[in-house]
């Protein structure tokens, strides 16, 4: 194959993973006409988990083994998967699909402060430090805390906790669970299944309502689950093994474009200007704290046993469901830029 098809094809996988993970908040809208937010968020951990348990054994791989790492599959699981999904889900009963993606974006920036607080951040430049605080002020401007009514409110504030909780999840992971010899695809699996038990034990407390599972509802659910959890993992991990992961942290960028446009076209969502800007602000902020690794020369990947800012995801939000072949460094950048 040569350069030109291959830049043909490392593209147009570019553009179906930004379409297929920036919906994923048109879906998420579209399941809560029918399922609550609790019953939305299992059916993506259960669907998304057996797709991905097919897949492992299917590639010849086991689920992981040992009380050590599944206690960590179990915390990454509760902060990437268990906790954010539900959070979409309970913020977008008021707030827009198209704002959530904008929102999510967010997620680079709660990654850098993270690693302020812990100390694994040093010598932040000038450049991504400015970056940091743009996006924050532009996150503020979505938010409008100013005002007393409005689609925002404490929806936006869970979507925030999702974004938050995200940055968390990938920090931890990269120091307990990648390249510790457990293949990735197992451990996308297991981090699911883990998901999946999580959420069952909360579905006593908010998942027992009644439901209403006409055609588009479970269309919705079963996209959202299978397209936009398990599919996106596979087509991230394929561009970063054949391209790098600068090409696939293009798709934080337009991660929020898609579910705008998606969330304006298909539901009919108005933004006003205020919003509009906030998004600017916020994709100028996060385009700025990625100037560290752009300038590196690296391809995007990062060195070994570092752990970079990013922007869901999978993000997904997020483990793949295929398993890179030059090791697992591409999984922490991956993570890092998921929603």
């Amino acid at each position: 194959m040569n350069s030109d098809t291959r830049s043909l094809w490392g593209g147009l996988r570019v553009a179906v993973l930004a379409l297929l993970w920036g919906s994923t908040f048109l879906w998420i809208e579209l399941a809560l006409r029918g399922l609550s937010p609790l019953q939305v968020t299992f059916a993506r951990c259960a669907l998304g988990a057996l797709v991905l348990v097919v897949a492992c054994y299917a590639t010849g791989h086991r689920m992981p083994r040992g009380v050590t790492v599944w206690r960590h599959i179990a915390v990454a699981a509760f902060f990437c998967n268990a906790l954010p999904f539900a959070l979409f889900s309970l913020g977008q009963q008021t707030v827009d699909s198209g704002l959530a993606g904008v929102l999510n974006a967010t997620t680079p920036l709660w990654s850098i402060a993270l690693g302020l607080a812990l100390g694994s951040e040093r010598g932040l430049r000038p450049v991504r430090l400015a970056g940091l605080l743009l996006g924050f002020t532009g996150t503020i401007v979505i938010f409008a805390p100013w005002q007393t009514t409005g689609a925002t409110g404490w929806g936006a504030l869970a979507i925030l906790g999702a974004a938050a909780s995200y940055a968390v999840a990938f920090t931890y992971m990269g120091r307990t669970l990648v390249r510790k010899g457990t293949p990735t695809i197992s451990l996308s699996a297991a981090q699911l299944v883990a998901a999946s038990g999580l959420t069952a034990l909360a579905v006593p407390v908010g998942g027992l309502e009644s439901i209403d599972v006409g055609p588009a509802v479970v269309t919705a659910a079963v996209v959202l689950s299978v397209f936009c959890t398990a599919i996106t993992f596979h087509l991230t991990y394929r561009i970063i093994n054949d391209e790098g992961a600068t090409n696939a942290a293009v798709v934080g960028y337009l991660l929020p474009v898609v579910s705008v446009l998606l969330g304006a076209v298909v539901l009919g969502e108005n933004l006003s200007v205020r919003v509009v800007l906030g998004m600017v602000v916020v994709l100028v902020g996060v385009g700025l704290t990625r100037r560290k690794a752009a300038a590196s020369g690296d391809g995007g990947r990062g060195e070994p046993g570092t752990v970079q800012p990013a922007s869901e995801a999978p993000a997904t939000e997020k483990p793949a469901s295929a398993e890179p072949a030059r090791g697992d460094t591409p999984r922490r950048t991956l993570l890092e830029n998921a929603r």
